[in-house]
């Protein structure tokens, strides 16, 4: 049984051609970046030029791009700096963020580091940026960390706006762009985010590999001791293909970028036509059925059924690949806590992040609109 992928949300499959450009990385350029002879020279300009593509595609300095294993330890890193060396005493986020920024906030807040705030949402999952220019004008030279594109609901946050506000209160801005990197285009120069971040695997290159952007104005010290890696920042070994193949990835994704977003917008907009003319009385959560969303995610909670609680593995058994929110929590016994955080969680009635890339197709869409149908009978 062939599998239907509508889980890109949680990882995309890798492109051949990341595939192709990290095979030399793996097998003939071994070499240790830290060692002085040719074999190391040849995998830390490898390094290099990947550094210089990434900050080429987002318009900052090669020096403010520093990789990491991934977008979890990128949101570590920022928020304990952040508290550690930048001073800040109060973090300002949102209970809709990705669980290591939400869990990070509230060990710092536990252990009397740092204080918490979380800003209002509005009843579709935006944040209330009236409230968030108060906890602004109560709390100066905060962290504040708010991700650009929702995970589960597909509710994208107005990055300039909240960027010039920050700045405006002289606090630091992070923004966790894991959901929009490599989707929508960002320019540097003229946002004045402080900090951001990105994972190669949510747009079709390699797992445990990332990087974080962090302004030059900013000087952090080390967060992982060794050997001085990534200017001192990020102690060990670079993981020298993974870099490679985030790179290519965000070479490909910038290269062709207009004609994915029209592909994918598309199969979004197909699947919810679909899904309304089929179950009338579904309901879609956060802004994930709106025009200004992110247009790789379609949240929708069914109409009451008996199998509600088996609805995704049902599905698996299938062979269609969907999810009840973030990845990272799926492995938890209670439901999504962005659907609690915006009561949309519907007793008896199941919620399904469906979410697309630049490999779905109508015909997976249409078969997996027959499973539905045959499971909700």
């Amino acid at each position: 049984m062939k599998s239907i992928y509508l889980d890109n949300a949680a990882t995309t499959p890798l492109a051949p051609e990341v595939f192709e450009a990290m095979t030399p990385y793996l097998r003939d350029h071994f070499g240790n970046p830290s060692s002085s002879h040719h074999l190391g020279r040849v995998t830390k300009s490898a390094i290099e030029t990947a550094r210089r593509t990434i900050a080429k595609a987002l318009n900052c300095q090669p020096g403010e791009i520093y990789f990491t294993s991934g977008g979890t330890e990128a949101d570590n890193l920022a928020m304990h700096a952040a508290v550690r060396d930048l001073g800040c005493e109060h973090i300002i986020t949102t209970p809709i963020e990705h669980s290591a920024i939400v869990k990070t906030a509230e060990l710092l807040d536990q252990k009397g580091k740092a204080k918490l705030h979380y800003v209002h949402l509005k009843d579709n999952g935006d944040v209330d940026l009236v409230h968030l220019e108060e906890l602004l004008k109560a709390h100066p030279k905060s962290y504040v960390t708010l991700m650009h594109g929702n995970n589960e609901i597909a509710n994208l946050l107005p990055l300039q706006e909240v960027a010039e506000m920050c700045q405006k209160y002289q606090a630091i801005f992070h923004s966790d762009t894991v959901q929009t990197m490599g989707h929508y285009t960002f320019d540097l120069q003229q946002t004045p985010v402080m900090m951001l971040n990105a994972a190669a695997h949510k747009f079709h290159g390699p797992k445990g590999v990332g990087f974080i952007y962090i302004n030059k104005t900013l000087k952090l010290n080390a967060d992982i001791t060794g050997g001085g890696q990534e200017r001192g920042l990020r102690g060990g070994t670079e993981n020298i293909s993974g870099i490679i193949g985030l790179a290519k990835a965000i070479e490909l994704a910038y290269s062709h970028l207009a004609e994915h977003q029209q592909h994918i917008s598309a199969m979004k907009q197909y699947m919810k036509t679909r899904l309304q003319e089929t179950f009338p009385d579904i309901v879609f959560n956060g802004n994930s059925a709106s025009a200004h969303s992110l247009y790789t995610v379609l949240n929708c909670t069914f109409p009451a059924h008996a199998n509600s609680d088996m609805f995704l593995f049902l599905l698996d058994l299938e062979g269609v690949c969907a999810s009840g929110g973030s990845a990272c929590s799926s492995g938890a016994t209670k439901g999504s806590h962005v659907l609690t955080a915006i009561n949309a969680l519907r007793p008896g009635q199941a919620s399904v992040r469906f979410s697309f890339g630049r490999y779905t197709t109508k015909e997976e869409i249409d078969t997996t609109l027959e499973v539905l149908k045959r499971l909700m009978n």
